[in-house]
């Protein structure tokens, strides 16, 4: 860096960075090549669709602009790996800036379809992938960012979520699915990844003093929320990995979920057989061939020693300041103490995700300097170091508190979790991360909550397809349209009483069956929050008053939002207009083209998007 900017023309690749990932040399080099092609007219529409998305790299809905999404296994990133992400972003994300997503994953956005090969190959120098990012395949594997250093772990599964990870990528099984398979890893009971909203879950269990998984199978969020059904409830850990795989090998050949692209994923077909169906078919799989062929499971796993070069305590004693309020809430919030006495986790709220290019190496350097060069990203958008030692803490909110990024209420109803949206997503209806934004300065004008209040989490997606997951937050929006006298309106649907990472497990909210104004959000916000703090009983949580005091008030007040849209004229275009926007809103979502083209087995169809 040259006075905080990022020197990107006399940047070299560490060749000694390693990841957890094979990079295939080769197969950029042949990525490139078929881009070429594509661009000459020389191949065809469909089949290099099919062919980038498991390169990672996914159309947006502006012409010839890419989104390119990088996997990060468990979360896990190296200081020397930040630096790349800043450096990258820097030289091909237009917005200067890459997106923590939900899934642990890294996106740049507006990115030329034909920069895209030598970001690729940049990222690919660091050990960082985004081989099989998209399409039907196994997408980035995810963990809790405690796994390892947790108090309540039955034991670290890092290991082996990265063994997960690398058995599947470029698995021949895997390549076409019926559809996508989200996989995560937990290390206790208390489901800290979610694994019960996820195609595939592992939940770490010890039987008779041996490690296993419990092993669910079926969930997922969309517009058909479904969670997860036990497959088997201990599985030792040398077995996991095949009987996930007889799992998927059964999954992929149902012609019946090739049918229909939105009803293919695995929770479809547990549904259509019933789980005892299923696992008798799993059973099944397990006593052909291919299942008598060890896996080399100890070759697979990736084993990283972070507290061989965890710091020593420093000489004397570190006093922390006894007059900064901030700092004592930032403490209060984001800090976590670890297992291994004298350590603790720190997570760093990063507002909507964004993390700009300059940041990235800053984020690094806290890393380098107090927690072992290492960070992970969490399924909340947020960044977490991991043992950083207790007297070090005021150091690091100093540091943090330089580069931007000392806010306090990580996973509080102020972090608030969002897709892109319209800004650069297909399937977009809305600006969720405008929505973010607005919702997040009328939070921050609320000033001090209560905890009840202060404990819920706010979760927003630009389309039903529950990206930004809201459908297991406490108050949920997801994009939509609505008609009003003067023509099209942004609009919000909302899931109240769901949750994620709260006690009880998750869970999905009750759909409000009333659509309101998105500029009316945040009065919607109110709403529900004045509504609970007055009629709540004494420690009720937000999703215990929900399911006793029920919706049909809030479908009421909701109603009352939408029916107050007045005409298209100067006083009310505001309504007309997206937060962030200064045009008046039209709906601008993708039509599908389906295209059939024969396999082996059955004509199947590809979804082919296009701006209407």
């Amino acid at each position: 860096m040259t006075n905080g900017r990022l020197d990107t023309k006399n940047w070299i690749p560490n060749p000694s960075s390693t990841g957890v990932l094979k990079i295939d040399g080769p197969e950029v080099a042949n990525f490139e090549d078929q881009v070429k092609l594509f661009q000459a007219g020389e191949k065809d529409e469909v089949e290099f669709l099919r062919f980038r998305l498991r390169q990672g790299v996914y159309g947006q809905r502006q012409p010839d602009r890419q989104m390119i999404r990088v996997k990060i296994p468990f979360g896990g990133l190296t200081a020397d790996q930040m630096d790349v992400l800043g450096v990258a972003a820097d030289k091909y994300a237009p917005l200067k800036k890459g997106h923590i997503t939900t899934r642990e994953n890294v996106q740049y956005h507006h990115v030329p379809l034909g920069e895209t090969t030598d970001l690729l190959r940049m990222l690919g120098d660091a050990g960082l992938s985004t081989r099989e990012a998209c399409g039907n395949t196994v997408r980035n594997v995810v963990a809790a960012p405690s796994a390892g250093v947790s108090k309540d772990e039955v034991f670290d599964v890092t290991p082996y979520a990265a063994a997960y990870a690398r058995y599947f990528l470029r698995h021949p099984t895997t390549q076409n699915m019926p559809r996508k398979s989200k996989t995560a890893f937990s290390g206790s009971e208390k489901d800290e990844a979610m694994v019960l909203m996820h195609d595939v879950g592992m939940v770490a269990r010890i039987q008779n003093g041996t490690r296993g998984f419990k092993i669910v199978l079926g969930g997922g969020l969309s517009t058909s929320p479904m969670m997860a059904q036990t497959l088997r409830e201990f599985v030792p850990v040398e077995d996991f990995i095949k009987h996930c795989e007889a799992a998927l090998r059964v999954f992929n050949r149902q012609d019946e979920e090739r049918k229909s692209i939105a009803k293919a994923r695995i929770k479809f077909t547990i549904a259509r057989l019933g789980m005892d169906k299923f696992r008798q078919m799993v059973d099944e799989e397990l006593k052909l061939d291919w299942a008598k062929k060890e896996i080399d499971l100890e070759s697979l796993m990736f084993v990283d020693d972070e507290e061989a070069d965890a710091t020593a305590a420093p000489a004397g004693q570190i006093a922390e300041p006894n007059d900064d309020p901030a700092f004592d809430d930032w403490k209060r919030t984001n800090v976590v103490a670890q297992r291994q006495d004298g350590f603790s986790m720190v997570y760093v709220r990063v507002e909507r995700g964004d993390v700009y290019a300059n940041q990235w190496s800053q984020l690094a350097e806290v890393a380098r300097k107090f927690a072992i060069g290492r960070a992970r990203l969490d399924q909340q958008q947020n960044l977490v170091y991991r043992w950083v030692r207790t007297e070090s803490l005021y150091d690091v909110y100093k540091a943090l508190g330089l580069i931007g990024f000392s806010a306090s209420g990580r996973e509080t109803i102020r972090d608030v979790v969002t897709c892109p949206g319209t800004d650069s997503c297909k399937l977009g209806i809305t600006s969720s991360m405008g929505l973010n934004k607005a919702l997040g300065e009328f939070l921050d004008e609320m000033g001090e909550v209560d905890p009840l209040v202060e404990n819920m989490h706010i979760k927003a997606s630009g389309c039903p397809n529950s990206c930004g997951q809201h459908h297991i937050a406490s108050i949920g929006f997801h994009g939509a349209v609505m008609k009003g006298p003067g023509g099209q309106v942004p609009a919000y649907e909302l899931f109240l009483g769901g949750r994620s990472t709260e006690s009880g497990g998750t869970k999905v909210g009750e759909r409000v069956k009333a659509r309101i104004p998105a500029k009316r959000a945040p009065e919607a916000l109110k709403s529900v929050l004045d509504t609970y703090i007055a009629n709540r009983n004494d420690g009720e949580e937000f999703s215990s008053f929900i399911e006793r005091f029920g919706i049909s008030v809030f479908e009421e007040e909701f109603a009352k939002l939408k029916a107050e849209v007045g005409p298209l004229d100067r006083d009310n275009i505001q309504t007309y207009m997206d937060w962030g926007k200064t045009v008046v809103y039209k709906l601008e979502r993708l039509s599908l083209i389906h295209i059939s083209e024969p396999t082996r087995r059955t004509p199947i169809s590809y979804a082919v998007f296009c701006l209407k």
